[in-house]
């Protein structure tokens, strides 16, 4: 079984997502965990990782529906993109990024 190249997007202030990023390398997963600050900056962290060959990224809890829509269009069909669930993310002072960043 080929190894699996998977991205984890998070968000949290002041994230730089050229910067904020780590490739923890296990024999069967490559996982890039990469930070934004913002829907925008997490949508070229997601085409970042596509471009270095992720095929499924996972996207915090701290994305609302529509942040989670803007990943999925920004990249190809061909990424699986998943959802941590959290109604109200303790991170983001109990909001969803659909209230702060929409």
């Amino acid at each position: 079984m080929a190894k699996l190249e998977a991205g984890f997007i998070f968000l949290a202030a002041q994230a730089n997502y050229h910067s904020d990023f780590k490739t923890v390398s296990t024999p069967s997963v490559n996982l890039t965990a990469i930070g934004a600050q913002n829907y925008d900056d997490a949508v070229k962290a997601a085409q970042f990782l596509e471009n270095k060959g992720v095929k499924a990224i996972e996207l915090c809890g701290g994305f609302g529906i529509m942040g989670t829509a803007k990943i999925k269009a920004a990249v190809s069909d061909e990424i699986a993109v998943g959802v941590v669930r959290f109604d109200n993310h303790p991170g983001l002072d109990f909001q969803s990024g659909d209230q702060l960043f929409n």
